[in-house]
């Protein structure tokens, strides 16, 4: 894979075009896709297993599928689509992103102008001076004294560096690439925004159905724990019972504050990555019921996948300016030609200063060949071709984690599948043998150790069941994450050049 992944044209970067007028270093080409046709080891997951609850539907993994660019919405929570929505346009994270682009596309046109087009200034000066006659040929005698006066002058002037070698491109194409990685790392905050919005409200609903399962637990656990005492009371129970059952309903109460903690956290970090406040009450309260698990996946090819994540993308934008600022240091070793004119007018007044007979022009041309800088233009090629091989590899561990996280999210939404079936099984069951068990220990049947293991294995079950459920729903979303998000489907908005 990675002989796959790595650029053929580092070979070339040691390579100068010498031809004048042409932009002497490497030309930047996109990196060829991966060649392999799928992500996991194996047979890729096509279906997975279906559940009889709420989020147990089975999910089809749909090859080379579209992905629309409100995918979020695709779970059926009008609240979390709100919600996506207020956090894209209120959180500092994009906003500070947007800027960090109109920064960075500012200074692109700013250099572009200074660098490849003629720069024209108009000039005017004043200037009082002495000067002695005998700089003009005339010898200084006690009747031709030295007298000072005031000299005006006004003037256009023009220079341009001739780009023989492509060193004014070069540059400008490196400022074009740096604009580009930071229109990529603005879609990259947006993906990662909506992701960890969406994750966190599942997360939330997950808490506040476990802590709802957790309070059930505990009244049932309050309400034995009174028939205990009574059984106590009139002599049907031993002591050792009434304190078993205590100590049962206290270790069920101490479950409750380690969720409500961790609920409180998820809701304070949901209103963050809205931009709010934490106290912000506009948070709405999930539940995992209020969503709806997605039936139909998408699934792009790896050779897609690299034009629609964003990391990636961004990573071929550093690529391609190391590989201009490359071409950069090797036309600073070439010569370079600057031309200048200028036109304009002197004058001891101003009322003369238009007048005929004042007028001044100049034309002329420099030509500038580096021969001796102590080695500093050789090296600073030699650190921008090792800058390039960096970015190049850095460009295709990228590649690598992108499908790494596909592949990683498929076989999640596989297991998950299936652990959600194995655990509303076991909830199932473990509520069937409480039942039995209270019932069995009603009659004097068992005695009351049973029931608080039957107690403690559906405490267990139901708690898992209620994160099996979450796991779905949060894997399904990463799974949209990973393949890019579908930033390219936006409708209205400024979408990133593909």
């Amino acid at each position: 894979m990675l002989n796959m992944l790595r650029r053929s044209t580092i070979a070339g970067v040691i390579a100068v075009s010498s031809l004048a007028g042409c932009a002497v270093g490497p030309n930047f080409h996109s990196p060829a896709p991966p060649a392999t046709t799928q992500y996991t080891r194996g047979q890729q997951p096509e279906v997975t297993t279906d559940s009889p609850v709420a989020g147990g539907a089975a999910q089809t993994l749909v090859a080379d599928r579209d992905i629309p660019a409100d995918w979020y919405s695709l779970f059926q929570s009008q609240p979390l689509d709100e919600l996506v929505r207020r956090a894209l346009h209120d959180s500092p994270t994009v906003e500070a992103a947007r800027a960090s682009l109109r920064s960075a596309e500012a200074t692109y046109i700013a250099e572009r102008g200074a660098l490849l087009l003629p720069q024209v200034d108009g000039q005017f000066g004043v200037t009082r001076q002495l000067a002695s006659t005998a700089a003009f040929g005339i010898p200084s005698t006690p009747s031709t004294p030295s007298v000072p006066f005031t000299l005006y002058n006004a003037a256009v002037n023009v220079s341009y560096r001739l780009d023989i070698f492509g060193a004014s491109r070069r540059q400008v194409e490196e400022f074009r690439a740096q604009a580009d990685f930071q229109r990529w790392e603005l879609e990259a905050a947006n993906l990662t925004l909506t992701g960890n919005v969406v994750t966190t409200a599942f997360d939330v609903a997950s808490l506040r159905d476990q802590l709802a399962a957790v309070n059930d637990v505990v009244a049932a656990e309050a309400e034995q724990y009174k028939v205990v005492q009574r059984q106590f009371d009139v002599g049907g129970a031993s002591k050792s019972d009434v304190l078993s059952q205590l100590a049962q309903l206290a270790q069920a109460q101490t479950v409750v504050p380690g969720l409500e903690k961790a609920l409180a956290q998820a809701q304070h970090r949901l209103a963050v990555l809205a931009g709010h406040t934490p106290d912000d009450a506009s948070v709405p309260d999930f539940m995992l019921d209020g969503f709806t698990l997605p039936t139909q996946l998408p699934v792009s090819v790896p050779a897609k996948l690299v034009r629609q994540r964003p990391d990636v993308r961004a990573a071929e934008a550093q690529l391609h300016q190391a590989t201009a600022a490359l071409g950069l240091a090797t036309a600073n070793l070439l010569p370079q030609l600057n031309l200048t004119g200028s036109i304009g007018t002197d004058s001891v007044t101003t009322g003369g200063l238009f007048g005929p007979g004042n007028g001044t022009w100049s034309v002329g041309a420099s030509l500038l060949q580096p021969l001796f800088h102590g080695g500093e233009l050789r090296y600073k090629r030699r650190a921008a071709v090792a800058d390039l091989e960096r970015a190049d590899a850095q460009y295709r561990q990228t590649v690598l984690a992108a499908l790494q996280d596909v592949a990683d999210t498929l076989r999640a939404l596989e297991a998950d599948a299936r652990a959600l079936a194995a655990q509303v099984a076991a909830e199932r069951a473990a509520a069937d043998a409480l039942e039995i068990a209270k019932r069995q220990f009603q009659v004097g049947g068992i005695s009351y150790v049973s029931v608080l293991n039957a107690q403690r294995l559906f405490l267990q079950a139901r708690q898992g069941r209620v994160q099996a459920q979450a796991a779905r729903y949060s894997d399904s979303a990463a799974l949209f994450q990973a393949l890019g998000g579908g930033w390219w489907n936006r409708q209205g908005q400024e979408v990133a050049r593909q």
